[in-house]
């Protein structure tokens, strides 16, 4: 008799007796299978994947390292709840993650005003995990801790709309298709938003560099 190949049958899972492959990792969409069916190593894998990419732009969205946290949490609460909500066919799990963790990021920034500044954060472990050391002095080291701070502090200080941009398409690197699919929007509404992120930007960082020299002129 004939062995079947294990469902879901998906190009390259199958192997037929007497044949060996490398095993692949498995795509999302199958481990969301596995974890429909009570697979709990499975979603685990499924965190482990994305769960990283979800703080990163919750913590670039919201300045707030508790607020991420809740955030991701929240999504794949959400994709644990029911994982079969998400089709393939519309797109990869990532982009789908991404959708719930906007939705949560907006519903987080209309809620609650930033009233955390950046040293409190730094004070209270929200402020991102430092570089690595690879300068030959602390001195360069320093400066350019600074200049990442300065980054920061100007990227959430952009109106929602423009900093979502800036973050999907600048740092999380993800194409005009890409954000224009997450966001539900034009691609040419991307464009312009980006445009003008990127000036007001400069702007604020122009305004946050002049800031110190203004200090200690005055001092």
């Amino acid at each position: 008799m004939k062995e079947r190949a294990a469902w879901p049958y998906l190009p390259g899972n199958y192997v037929a007796p007497g044949e060996t492959r490398i095993q692949e990792d498995p795509r999302d969409d199958v481990l969301l299978w596995r974890a429909a069916k009570g697979d709990e190593d499975a979603f685990t894998l499924v965190y482990r994947r994305h769960q990283a990419a979800i703080y990163r732009f919750a913590l670039r969205m919201t300045g707030h390292a508790w607020a991420s946290e809740e955030i991701v949490q929240d999504v794949f609460m959400t994709l644990m709840r029911d994982p079969k909500k998400y089709d393939p066919e519309r797109g990869p799990l990532a982009a789908y993650l991404y959708g719930i963790a906007r939705n949560r990021v907006m519903k987080h920034l209309e809620r609650l005003p930033r009233e955390v500044s950046l040293e409190e954060q730094g004070e209270t472990g929200g402020r991102a995990r430092p570089e690595a050391v690879t300068s030959s002095t602390p001195m360069h080291w320093v400066e350019r801790q600074e200049r990442a701070e300065l980054v920061r502090a100007a990227v959430l200080d952009l109106p929602p709309e423009f900093r979502e941009t800036v973050v999907l398409c600048e740092l999380e690197e993800l194409s005009y298709e890409e954000a224009a699919q997450l966001i539900g929007c034009p691609i040419g509404t991307i464009r312009s938003r980006l445009h003008r992120g990127r000036a007001l930007l400069l702007a604020k960082l122009e305004m946050l560099r002049e800031t110190p020299r203004r200090f200690s002129a005055v001092r």
